[in-house]
C-alpha cells in the first residue's frame, strides 16, 4: 500500500461518504451504553460527524495513520473469517483509539470498538473487515464528540 497526500483525501472523503451507516451505528452505540450505565447520552448528528472526521484529518500524523488503517480493514478479508478475527479487531480497535483522540479517550474507544463490532454485520459480498471498519469509525467519533454526561464539567481531579 502506498500513501500519498491524494490517497488519503480519498480516504478522508470515503469515511465522510459512510456517514448514512456510522451515524446510526453511534447512536446505537451510545444508547446501548447509556442504558448499561444509567445515563442519557446526546445522539450524533451528521454535521456532529463530519466534523469530527475534519478535526482527525486536519492533523496530517494523525490523518495518515487513520487512512492506513482504513485502507487495510476495507481491504481485509481472510479465508474462513475467524483467523483473520484477531487482525480485524486489532486494526479496528487501533483505528478507533486514532479517531478518538489522546488518553483517556484513546482507550474508551478501543473498548467501545467491540461493543460496536457486534451491533454490525457486514455484508457476505464485503470483505470481512468491512464491518470493523463501520464499528472502528463509529467507536471512535462516539468517543470523541461530547455528549456523555461526565464530559460536561470539569475533572474533579485536576490539580490546581
Amino acid at each position: 500500500m502506498r500513501l500519498t497526500p491524494e490517497t488519503v483525501r480519498e480516504e478522508y472523503d470515503r469515511i465522510q461518504d459512510r456517514r448514512d451507516d456510522v451515524v446510526p451505528l453511534v447512536n446505537e452505540t451510545r444508547a446501548h451504553l447509556g442504558a448499561q450505565f444509567g445515563v442519557e447520552v446526546e445522539t450524533l448528528t451528521d454535521d456532529a460527524y463530519a466534523a469530527a472526521i475534519d478535526e482527525v484529518f486536519a492533523d496530517g500524523d494523525r490523518a495518515v495513520n487513520a487512512a492506513a488503517l482504513a485502507r487495510l480493514l476495507r481491504d481485509l478479508d481472510v479465508a474462513g473469517d475467524y483467523p483473520g478475527f484477531v487482525v480485524d479487531e486489532l486494526l479496528g480497535r487501533e483505528l478507533a483509539a486514532i479517531i478518538a483522540g489522546e488518553q483517556p479517550l484513546r482507550l474508551l474507544a478501543e473498548a467501545t470498538f467491540h461493543v460496536a463490532d457486534v451491533r454490525t454485520h457486514g455484508d457476505d459480498a464485503e470483505p470481512a473487515g468491512a464491518d470493523d471498519l463501520d464499528a472502528a469509525l463509529a467507536a471512535g467519533v462516539q468517543t470523541r464528540v461530547p455528549g456523555w454526561p461526565w464530559q460536561r464539567s470539569a475533572s474533579p481531579f485536576a490539580v490546581e
